[in-house]
């Protein structure tokens, strides 16, 4: 699963946190305590930033978005939660994950106490038509199903280098992209926005999603922080992009040696490693670098036309920041 860490509109980023940490710092019970220590780890809640730029950037007022924003960053991390349980992460976004530090029972009660507190946010939108609370509802949650579907996708997709590199942007699309989607599209929807507008931001949101993972998957090999370990992907068996791409250039004693790689059969140390190696001398780096560029730019032309020029900006700006996390 995809993080943002080093992306987002500052201001945004900081209404956002404040009221995160007005929520959840003072918490009751071990349940909110265990929220608390997912949602309160520093990130740049990108999501809930996409929310409330897109009801913007289609020409509404996010002013009374607030709750809905957060309601998307709970649902963010819920699946955060449950992702890290099963690639068996230690760490997510620099500390230790819900499940290392309270335990796998507990982490599993803490992504279901998100995703319903998901629900009682959105409820909070008191200033918008019920039904398009309602709509914002339906879409969040489809998201969240689709973010299901691509996390079993990529399960059976474990080890499998002969997998086409069509079926893995279709699973990215479902587990990132989906995410993304379901803020942009819900932001529109809660703004009121036309159905034109809504589907405008909603393109934006795919290509966003596609290319943001494309790079995410770069990241272990770039010497870059993602916030989880270099070698997740590699110890879970994992054909990224980049892996993919490599695989399907290389000759027939490159072909073996990322089999290799990916076998499970070398320590996680000394599988990346090789796979950065082969990921260097194939192209793979800078074909799959390529590829994100284009969803970024094709996610950036999605906005033209929208009538929240200064949202409309904000929104490129982040698309640029996802393939080059170092501003």
């Amino acid at each position: 699963m995809t993080d943002d860490t080093g992306i987002g509109s500052p201001e945004w980023v900081e209404l956002l946190s404040r009221e995160m940490g007005k929520r959840w710092s003072a918490v009751a019970d071990r349940t909110e305590q265990m929220a608390g220590h997912a949602l309160l780890a520093p990130g740049k809640m990108l999501r809930p930033v996409l929310l409330l730029t897109s009801a913007e950037a289609t020409g509404g007022d996010s002013a009374q978005l607030l709750p809905a924003a957060l309601a998307v960053e709970y649902l963010h991390v819920a699946t955060l939660v449950h992702d890290d349980i099963i690639d068996d992460d230690r760490l997510r976004r620099g500390r230790p994950t819900v499940h290392a530090e309270y335990g796998m029972a507990d982490a599993l009660v803490t992504g279901d106490f998100l995703i319903l507190n998901m629900v009682t946010s959105l409820s909070e939108c008191t200033a918008v038509p019920p039904a398009a609370v309602l709509e914002a509802a339906r879409v969040l949650a489809g998201a969240g199903s689709d973010v299901c579907r691509g996390q079993v996708r990529e399960a059976e997709m474990a080890g499998d280098l002969s997998c086409p590199v069509s079926d893995y942007l279709e699973m990215a699309a479902l587990k990132t992209g989906a995410l993304f989607r379901g803020a942009c599209r819900a932001g529109a929807v809660l703004a009121g926005a036309t159905g034109e507008h809504a589907d405008a931001v909603t393109r934006y949101a795919e290509h966003l999603g596609v290319g943001f993972q494309i790079f995410d998957d770069l990241l272990p090999y770039l010497g870059d922080s993602t916030g989880k370990p270099a070698t997740s992907d590699v110890a879970n068996l994992r054909p990224t992009h980049p892996v993919l791409v490599g695989h399907e250039v290389a000759d027939d004693e490159g072909r073996e040696r990322f089999a290799e790689a990916l076998s499970g059969r070398l320590p996680a140390e000394e599988s990346h490693a090789l796979m950065r190696e082969l990921l260097i001398a194939t192209g793979a780096l800078e074909r799959s670098r390529r590829r994100a560029a284009e969803e970024i730019a094709a996610a950036r032309d999605s906005l033209d036309g929208l009538p929240g020029a200064a949202a409309v900006e904000q929104m490129r700006g982040i698309a640029e920041l996802a393939i080059d996390r170092s501003r």
